[in-house]
């Protein structure tokens, strides 16, 4: 009896093989075919299935994005609960922080192959930190993309730079408590009327 193809398993297999592969080694470092070994793939199915390599990785970043934006919305009104969330999402997926990291090494300030598809993603965040400030309950002392950018670094570094976190903070579970509780109170004072 011939093996049942599932093209959906398939894509999903190769999806996640992907998002492993460009994690750790980013555009240039990564290999189609190691891609195809971990997926258990065979390498003209990822080109057929996403394209090339740097169409695979544009779309493993969008996919990445968007799964960020439906698990943690912005919330201007309640910017703790938001940072919680934000730093537990990266705390379990840190792969995306380490894909966007790979991107600005890439790509630096040039245009991103799926640009307005990021900036649609992005103007929903501002747009909730825009509606906060025109409610009064986030500050309007920053135009709201420079909070949405400041607010995002301040939560994000750590995740991004783990050695200097640990060596500037520590690494016990006390120190990691103690770091997320002055960020939050940091997100709290940026926004704060």
């Amino acid at each position: 009896m011939a093996a049942v193809r599932d093209p959906e398993a398939t894509r999903a297999r190769i999806f996640e093989a992907a998002v492993a592969e460009f994690a750790q080694h980013g555009v240039a470092g990564a290999r189609i075919d190691r891609i195809a070994a971990a997926a258990k793939a065979n390498k003209q199915l990822i080109y057929a299935y996403f394209g090339n390599k740097a169409e695979l990785f544009s779309q493993v970043v969008g996919r990445c994005m968007v799964d960020l934006a439906a698990a943690v919305p912005v919330d201007p009104d309640d910017i703790d609960g938001w940072v919680d969330r934000l730093l537990d999402y990266h705390a379990t997926h840190p792969e995306l922080l380490r894909l966007l990291f790979w991107e600005g090494i890439e790509y630096g300030t040039a245009e991103l192959p799926d640009e307005p598809v990021r900036q649609d993603h992005y103007a929903r965040k501002v747009a909730a930190i825009a509606d906060g400030q025109a409610r009064g309950v986030v500050t309007d002392a920053f135009p709201p993309g420079d909070l949405v950018f400041l607010l995002i670094a301040l939560v994000n570094w750590s995740i991004v730079v783990p050695q200097m976190r640990r060596i500037l903070t520590g690494d016990e579970d006390t120190d990691r408590a103690r770091l997320r509780a002055s960020i939050k109170e940091a997100a709290r004072r940026l926004t704060a009327r």
